[in-house]
């Protein structure tokens, strides 16, 4: 079975932004790195505008970002965008070029997703006041969180000891994730730990990219 041409699929019209929010900032690292520009229209989320009626009837569900396609398709949920967007630009390649480097930065954008992204996310959504109006706030589970995050920075460290990047020979996707997860320790006032040689190197050579400059990271 041949694959859909990419020059037939539709092409991407409207992304729907908050770029001081982790996933669209996320989200707008992969663009800029890829060179894609799309038109954007903010959404407001602390004024629930991700929740409003005329919102949710097109993306189905109250996220940002999401990115609306010329045939009407709406798509959701950060990685599934930018896969979609890397099938219609493959380059530069964030995804992998053969099955094992695929899954290699497969692995690694999930170990920091579902790690330390995940774990910044909660401490700063239950612990900072003004997202209240965003989340049902368990203070507690916020601290659990801030918490773990060390061992997550560590394992970063330990993985990028002798090597430039967390799962190829160039920045993928696991680097956007993780550029983000940790440049957002920063908002909930974390300390980053002495001794992060490899991490902290990894995150000057990417604050050095003309792509960080693009978002205003």
């Amino acid at each position: 079975m041949s694959l859909p041409d990419p020059m037939s699929l539709p092409e991407p019209v409207l992304l729907y932004d908050q770029p001081r929010a982790p996933n669209p900032m996320r989200l707008n690292l992969f663009l800029a790195e890829k060179g894609v520009e799309i038109p954007r229209q903010m959404v407001d989320l602390l004024k629930g505008e991700h929740k409003a009626p005329e919102y949710l009837e097109k993306t189905g569900m109250p996220q940002c970002p999401a990115l609306e396609l010329s045939d009407g398709t709406v798509l959701t949920e950060t990685l599934a965008i930018a896969r979609y967007v890397e099938a219609l630009y493959p380059e530069p390649n964030m995804f992998g070029h053969d099955p094992l480097e695929a899954a290699m930065i497969e692995m690694w954008q999930r170990r920091v997703e579902f790690g330390l992204f995940a774990s910044v996310g909660f401490c700063f959504r239950h612990t900072n006041p003004h997202l209240a109006v965003l989340e049902d706030q368990v203070p507690e589970w916020g601290e659990i969180n801030r918490g773990r995050i060390e061992t997550h920075l560590e394992r970063l460290d330990r993985q990028l000891a002798g090597r430039a990047w967390l799962a190829a020979d160039r920045m993928t996707m696991a680097d956007v994730t993780g550029y983000i997860a940790t440049g957002f320790t920063r908002i909930i006032k974390y300390d980053m730990p002495a001794g992060l040689e490899h991490l902290t190197a990894w995150r000057a050579r990417i604050a050095a990219r003309p792509s960080v400059a693009a978002i205003g990271g």
